[in-house]
């Protein structure tokens, strides 16, 4: 699974998160925000009215308007008469209040932005963690490590690797993590690879190839060759083998690893790096090590 589609999977993924949050406190406040309701009190609307009188009275008394005051009170005692015995105005359905539960009422500016928020970091984390382990996890069905690698005919492959003088450049398939060398069909019988399906095209005086794997077995180093020694020398721990992969010295525990080999009906050399095999020290040694200055 590729990195792009990796975040953009957890960008939907916190979107939905947050959009989830959002409807969930949404729904739990309800639609119960009615509007507030009261009754209309009328001996509060009778207090108002007389000490709105007894400011225009002192208004009235400072400025010498008398009659005006008289006549100002006579008109507030008649205004006041009918006030108990009009009838109460319609009630404002807007005004009408409706009571709500605690929890409805509890969901508070900072509540919900904590929420959110904790929706969104808590979600976009745990959803990145849960992609990145499944992407981790996720078997490649399609090529990479662990899956056969078609490296070039086998003819071309023995040219580049046994050189004019009989010397070993082992040539490094990256992608299959590997160290292609070559292997003379005399020397099988009785070596630690006998019966393994690790060499293939040996026969009529010409020697076959091997596919060994680059990654040191004491505590996987990738391990590099040395031509002068004619060997591979590992730099993290000193740990050497020659150029069949045999142990020769260092804590390493056994030989190199190596993959099974075939040829396909072209002649081209297939490397499944999905097939691994083990092998002791060997007691007969194939190659000769070293056959000059090493390289660590």
């Amino acid at each position: 699974m590729e990195s792009t589609t990796i975040f953009v999977i957890g960008l939907i993924a916190a979107a939905v998160l947050v959009a989830g949050g959002i409807l969930t406190v949404a729904v739990r406040r309800g639609a119960a925000a009615g509007p507030i309701t009261g009754e209309f009190d009328k001996e509060a609307a009778a207090r108002d009215m007389a000490a709105r009188a007894e400011r225009q009275a002192r208004i009235a008394a400072a400025s010498g308007g008398v009659a005006t005051l008289v006549r100002e009170e006579t008109e507030l005692e008649e205004e006041t008469e009918g006030v108990g015995e009009r009838e109460a105005p319609p009630v404002d359905r807007l005004l009408e209040k409706v009571d709500i539960s605690a929890d409805e009422f509890d969901v508070t500016r900072r509540r919900f932005l904590n929420r959110a928020l904790l929706g969104l970091f808590g979600g976009a984390f745990m959803g990145g963690l849960t992609i990145s382990f499944l992407a981790f996890l996720w078997p490649k069905l399609k090529g990479g490590f662990g899956t056969s690698f078609n490296v070039g005919t086998l003819e071309d492959l023995r040219t580049e690797i046994v050189q004019p003088d009989g010397t070993v450049v082992p040539k490094f398939v990256a992608a299959a993590q590997t160290w292609l060398i070559s292997f003379p069909e005399d020397e099988m019988a009785g070596s630690s690879f006998e019966d393994l399906p690790v060499l293939v095209g040996a026969g009529g005086g010409e020697p076959g190839l091997m596919a060994l794997w680059q990654r040191c077995v004491h505590l996987g180093c990738r391990v590099p060759s040395c031509v002068p020694s004619q060997g591979f020398e590992c730099p993290c721990h000193g740990s050497r083998y020659n150029f069949h992969g045999e142990y020769e010295a260092g804590p390493a525990p056994r030989n190199l690893d190596r993959f099974e080999v075939s040829l396909t009906d072209a002649g081209e050399l297939v490397v499944n790096t999905g097939a691994i095999f083990q092998t002791p020290r060997s007691k007969n040694k194939t190659a000769t090590y070293p056959q000059g200055p090493s390289c660590v």
